[in-house]
């Protein structure tokens, strides 16, 4: 293992396992155990747990924690009821995404914030940067909890029967916490892969614990690999390919979370600007004519003319097409326009598509 990098509270189980392991976000982590396909189709069908205790836990207290999360969070949690959970993205001056989030609302005066592990350091930096002139106080608390994500159709099944946690009341997007084992956790029905699930926060001794008991009972032990491929599948985005400091919200066709009849939020003017005058860029979906597979970076052509680039692109695992999302140029971003993706020295056709390319399965009742 590389010096310097990290390790997660279930590195030692993911070795155990057989893990192939790598360097992600500063962390050694598992890409795969069995394989990709088979850990992927878990998730779609069965369940299968994903460690994501690399993620970051930002706490925000005080008087006016509401206001200051609403200054530098582009959704809007005015008003919302507590058990509420939000995504959206904290941006620069200009627009720029400092990084995509979950916002927890614990209470009218605490919010708890879940950012991206390979911008832990940045993000909390910016965050605490931005609290002059609010009665708040921001602690970084990513070292005390460890997190699995328990993701599929059988998933409540398996949070009930195998962890012995009350979750069949939770809605899609909406948390609780729970006394248990001595701590109180944190359990929320989200995940990242476009199938019903849940995240639990908890320390890293209970963590274990969650691991260890999901292992015994079955559950398909997976890895980053197949949280890409399944999260891409339904046209969610990854910061560092669709979301950028250099790539705004609406860019990303994301406006949906960006709420711009907010009072204020950093970034606001710049993305009501753009939003008026028109994006001249956007994310979109493309599907190829045959089986060549687009990769991060390849550029995306029209007459010839480079107008855009791939940000991911496999060959989908549930539709067998090989599809990708990539950043085109106006006014090549349409539905239905052809355009040729350069592979190497070779380019081939390809039709722009919605960026999502499978139905998610949330239960939302």
């Amino acid at each position: 293992m590389e010096e310097g990098i990290k390790t997660t509270c279930l590195h030692d189980r993911h070795v155990k396992l057989g893990a192939l392991m790598s360097p992600f976000a500063g962390y050694d982590m598992p890409i795969q155990y069995k394989g990709i396909t088979e850990e992927h189709n878990a998730v779609r069908h069965e369940v299968g747990v994903f460690d994501v205790s690399h993620m970051g836990e930002v706490r925000v207290k005080g008087p006016e924690a509401e206001k200051y999360v609403n200054h530098i969070f582009v959704n809007d949690v005015t008003g919302a009821p507590d058990g509420q959970i939000f995504y959206g993205m904290m941006c620069y001056d200009n627009g720029g995404t400092v990084d995509d989030l979950l916002v927890y609302k614990v209470s009218d005066t605490e919010f708890f914030l879940v950012i991206n592990a390979a911008n832990i350091d940045k993000d909390v930096a910016w965050i605490k940067e931005h609290t002059d002139g609010f009665d708040v106080t921001v602690e970084d608390e990513s070292p005390i909890y460890g997190e699995v994500a328990v993701q599929g159709p059988k998933a409540e099944e398996a949070v009930e029967k195998l962890l012995g946690l009350p979750v069949a009341d939770l809605k899609f997007y909406t948390f609780k916490t729970i006394e248990t084992e001595g701590e109180t956790i944190i359990v929320s029905r989200t995940g990242y892969t476009g199938e019903d699930g849940f995240e639990i926060y908890g320390s890293p001794a209970y963590t274990q614990r969650v691991w260890d008991k999901l292992m015994a009972g079955g559950v398909e032990p997976c890895g980053l690999g197949c949280r890409d491929t399944l999260r891409f599948e339904v046209g969610l985005p990854l910061y560092g390919d669709e979301l950028s400091a250099d790539i705004t919200p609406l860019e990303a066709s994301l406006s949906m979370f960006v709420k711009l009849d907010k009072t204020e939020f950093i970034g606001k003017a710049a993305l009501a600007s753009q939003k008026a005058e028109g994006v001249k860029r956007r994310i979109v979906g493309l599907e190829l004519d045959g089986n060549a597979i687009p990769r991060h970076g390849y550029p995306v052509e029209v007459d010839g003319q480079v107008v855009g680039e791939v940000t991911t692109g496999y060959r989908s695992i549930s539709t067998g097409k090989s599809v990708a999302m990539a950043m085109i140029q106006k006014p090549y971003d349409k539905l239905g326009t052809r355009v040729e993706v350069r592979i190497r020295k070779k380019t081939f056709p390809a039709t722009v598509v919605k960026k999502r390319f499978y139905d998610k399965n949330y239960k939302k009742d």
